[in-house]
């Protein structure tokens, strides 16, 4: 086990409790001590050495000052800190971290095994690319020693106010540390982010300025809380160290500033309290002015952080007063600031060690400023809501004052209705009129029904006429598909012209020549009453077994029969939507039943083109030639 031993003399600080004897770390992997618990001498002049601090001559000027405070710190003089430790041999790596990130300048010596001091120079003045740990503190690593007391020195000079706390702890520990610490950043932003985009969405919905400028305050307070913690020097402006000079002090004023503004807008301190809306509006002026004063004179000013308390408490107030003039809104907003002000007053005492810093109270403000966010978020959805109320009590007195309305209006009808009585025996008279013109508006509208009539009969005759002309012009020429369509539109009528062409003159069974039939098992099929053979509507056509519309088959089979070929079958296929080899089949189908129809002496013209349609019509019911395949596929 690890024995580090510290020998330095540690007091209870501000109440003064007698000194205690050196501490033994040997069970433990951290120790944190305040500036009061340390040997430590200051240099006004800023002009002492190291080999002088270092030499017999100063080793007396090393005191520990129990009653040191925050509050007095000494801004741009020099802090030359001692303290030993107890070295023996162990496999732990040692540390040496500096909470405070914004320190401006750490000189670390360190002793090394062969008796020398090493200088390793830290600061937010420098690029955070000098560090030797890419972690928001400053940290220095231990050389090991063999069973001896070394002394480590420490100068720490800033233009404001340091923090000066330091941390002895192992590598196992920092780690443990650091991840659990960067957890809770990554926790602390991220609702910040969360909370940022779901304002935003909010804006898009109901497009209320206010949402706006909160969404402007909680980015201004992440933004101050990354200048504070270090973390935005390390992930945003790493390489421009002069800005950490600037930065916590713009943010801040871009918090007060937008908090400010975000108060008058949701209280509406216009017109429910115009006095607090005008303190609110010099309040941002004055806050302004001292802001350019700070950029541009005195940048040293930034860090009198304790003049924010005056718009703080003047929101605070505002939102008090608001409430009790009866705005209900303003409840949450009353809560959230109150939780803010908790924890600025909380990090004051920490700063004046009038209560010991822990986690919990060096994050105060932290876990001030999300909840207060938190508590802003369910303002303003309190705010939609009690709107959304004030809306529906509205809606209702609108509701109530029109049946109101209804009630008078049916008075007013009562009242009319007399007066409509008076009129009636008028309007009777006038009625009469009106039935005698009536009555010859009918008589009009007969002849014109007649007229109609007639019309009609004419357009009939025409359209009879168009599709006598169109099969007088199939039998003369070919017609393109969309003229061709004109006469076989579907299917069903592809299948009635089928139905008439076979069985116009009656049907015979082909099995056993019964001319007694009833309705098959498909549309059109006829079914024998004797042996119950049942033939498609298809079969012994060549439209027997086709897989595209019959319609598109009537097409092809007219095409073929009036020798008209179209410039391509890819053209054909295109125009039908039909497989390019369906339609090559079935048109050698359709050929050969000509070239058949030929060779016994029947001349095929385009005004007989139906005469291809049935190739065993002329069959005798016994014939066995080319009707089993036929009657299989009936079957």
């Amino acid at each position: 086990m690890v024995r580090v031993i510290f020998t330095l003399l540690l007091f209870v600080g501000i109440f003064g409790v007698k000194a205690q004897t050196a501490a033994t770390l040997d069970s433990l992997d951290e120790k944190v001590f305040l500036l009061n618990e340390l040997d430590f001498f200051i240099d006004p002049t800023n002009s002492l050495s190291f080999e002088e601090i270092s030499s017999a001559r100063f080793s007396n000027q090393f005191v520990r000052r129990p009653t040191y405070q925050n509050k007095d710190y000494r801004s741009g003089e020099s802090y030359w800190i001692r303290f030993s430790v107890d070295h023996i041999p162990t496999e732990k790596v040692w540390l040496i971290e500096f909470y405070d990130q914004t320190i401006d300048h750490v000189e670390a010596y360190v002793p090394k095994p062969d008796g020398m001091y090493e200088k390793k120079v830290m600061g937010d003045a420098l690029t955070f690319q000098n560090r030797k740990f890419a972690h928001k503190n400053f940290e220095v690593q231990l050389y090991p020693h063999e069973n001896s007391v070394q002394y480590y020195y420490f100068r720490v000079q800033s233009h404001e106010f340091a923090d000066i706390r330091i941390a002895f702890r192992s590598v196992d520990r920092f780690i443990s540390y650091s991840l659990n610490e960067y957890f809770l950043f990554g926790t602390f932003y991220g609702m910040i982010v969360i909370i940022a985009l779901y304002n935003f969405l909010v804006f898009l919905a109901i497009r209320e300025i206010k949402n706006v400028y909160y969404i402007f305050y909680i980015i201004s307070v992440a933004l101050y809380a990354m200048s504070l913690d270090g973390v935005g020097f390390q992930y945003i402006w790493s390489n421009f160290p002069q800005w950490n000079n600037y930065a916590s002090g713009i943010c801040l004023y871009s918090v007060i500033l937008w908090a400010l503004v975000f108060t008058r807008r949701f209280l509406s301190t216009r017109t429910k309290a115009p006095r607090l809306d005008l303190a609110l509006r010099i309040m941002i002026v004055v806050r302004t002015l001292v802001f350019v004063f700070e950029l541009f004179f005195y940048p040293e000013f930034f860090a009198f952080r304790f003049i924010e308390i005056l718009p703080l408490a003047l929101i605070y107030y505002s939102g008090v007063y608001v409430l009790m003039r009866g705005y209900r809104p303003a409840r949450y907003f009353v809560i959230a600031f109150g939780l803010l002000l908790i924890g600025f007053f909380v990090r004051t005492l920490v700063f004046f060690n009038i209560i010991a810093l822990t986690t919990l109270s060096h994050y105060s403000l932290h876990f001030s400023f999300v909840v207060e966010m938190l508590f802003l978020t369910f303002a303003l959805g309190d705010r939609i809501t009690i709107l959304k109320d004030n809306r529906d009590r509205a809606l209702r007195r609108i509701i109530h004052q029109h049946e109101v309305n209804m009630a008078l209006k049916d008075k007013v009808t009562l009242e009319l209705e007399q007066k409509v009585m008076e009129r009636t025996t008028e309007l009777n008279h006038k009625n009469t009129e009106l039935e005698e013109i009536n009555t010859r508006l009918v008589k009009q509208t007969h002849e014109i029904n007649q007229i109609n009539s007639v019309l009609d009969l004419d357009n009939w005759k025409l359209k009879n006429r168009i599709k006598v002309v169109l099969e007088e012009r199939l039998m003369e020429k070919t017609m393109d598909y969309e003229e061709f369509k004109t006469l076989y539109p579907d299917s069903l009528a592809c299948y009635r012209f089928l139905e008439e062409l076979k069985w116009n003159n009656g049907f015979t069974c082909r099995k056993c020549g019964n001319n007694k039939y009833f309705d098959g098992a498909q549309k059109f099929a006829h079914r024998c009453t004797r042996c119950g053979y049942n033939e498609s509507i298809t079969a012994y056509t060549v439209f027997h077994g086709i897989k595209f519309p019959i319609e598109k088959a009537f097409y092809i089979a007219y095409l073929a029969v009036v020798g008209k070929k179209p410039s391509t079958l890819e053209s054909l296929s295109a125009q039908l939507d039909v497989g390019i080899n369906a339609i090559w089949g079935f048109r050698k189908k359709v050929v050969e039943r000509i070239t058949e129809l030929s060779e016994h002496g029947n001349e095929i013209t385009a005004a007989k083109w139906q005469d291809v349609i049935l190739d065993s019509v002329h069959k005798s019911p016994k014939s066995k030639t080319r009707t089993t395949k036929a009657e299989n596929v009936s079957e």
